[in-house]
């Protein structure tokens, strides 16, 4: 159990007394509880944030100014707080505070072929993209296996940072044939759905996928892109897609932040054979 240097005041009083020194919780540690303080203030902290009265991007109180409002020693405070950055609810920021965590994103990650750009758009969100290369060139040797190419089969490559409501979210690149798809590297995909351009404009219509999903470590170049440090946790993302009559269309590679994303799962069981 954390120890205070309070005494044994009421719950009410110690409220009162946080809001005199400068910070209003809706509720206090309770010195006769059994719960450890840190797990009391963790509570606590918790309540402001899912009950809306901090909301993302809050500026929450200094661990000075938590000592001091609830009577606790600076253990309890550094224990709470790290316990809510690990399950990314708060968020520090090196010389500005600790803030509330944005919400994060949902996608869905098998049991639909929507894209990024429609699973935000039917979340109510505002997807965009910043195109940073986008062309033909000769197939790598990896990207010809996945889609069951020849060696050096001409793809259009197409690199983006994918933002929802103007944050960056994920560092995408895809690959496709380009004999399926002449002419699309010249369209602009900052603001436009690649699988509806696919089914409107050149009648391809996927049919199933598949996706493997693994955790890596972020590159200088990933960080500097996703606002993020070097080193922070990614969910890295590789994804085959396939047309109706089973042939490949499109394969690529997503690095998503792993602090502001969840992949959805939907688990079906399928009756014996």
């Amino acid at each position: 159990m954390g120890t205070g240097t309070g005494g044994a005041a009421t719950a009410a009083t110690r409220a009162t007394a946080a809001a005199d020194r400068g910070v209003t919780l809706a509720g206090a540690i309770d010195r006769d509880s059994p719960v450890p303080y840190y797990h009391q203030l963790k509570e606590l902290l918790r309540e402001e944030m899912t009950s809306g009265r901090w909301t993302a991007g809050t500026r929450i109180p200094s661990e000075p100014e938590l000592c001091r409002a609830l009577d606790v020693s600076r253990t309890v405070v550094r224990q709470a707080l790290g316990d809510l950055e690990h399950e990314r609810l708060l968020r520090r920021r090196k010389g500005l505070g600790t803030f509330v965590a944005e919400p994060k994103i949902h996608e869905r990650l098998v049991q639909s072929l929507t894209g990024f750009y429609d699973d935000m758009v039917g979340q109510g969100r505002t997807p965009r993209s910043r195109v940073l290369d986008q062309r033909v060139m000769p197939a790598p040797a990896v990207v010809a296996r996945q889609l069951g190419l020849p060696a050096a089969t001409r793809v259009v490559m197409i690199e983006r940072v994918r933002y929802v409501d103007g944050e960056p979210i994920a560092l995408v690149t895809t690959y496709l044939p380009h004999a399926l798809v002449p002419g699309i590297e010249r369209i602009d995909f900052a603001d436009r759905s690649l699988y509806q351009t696919l089914a409107d404009r050149y009648g391809l219509h996927l049919a199933r996928g598949r996706r493997l999903l693994e955790s890596i470590a972020a590159r200088d170049v990933d960080a500097d892109l996703l606002d993020i440090e070097p080193g922070d946790p990614l969910l890295f993302l590789r994804s085959v897609t396939f047309l109706e009559d089973g042939r490949a269309i499109e394969y690529y590679e997503a690095r998503h932040r792993g602090d502001r994303t969840v992949l959805e799962v939907d688990l079906v069981r399928q009756p014996p054979a």
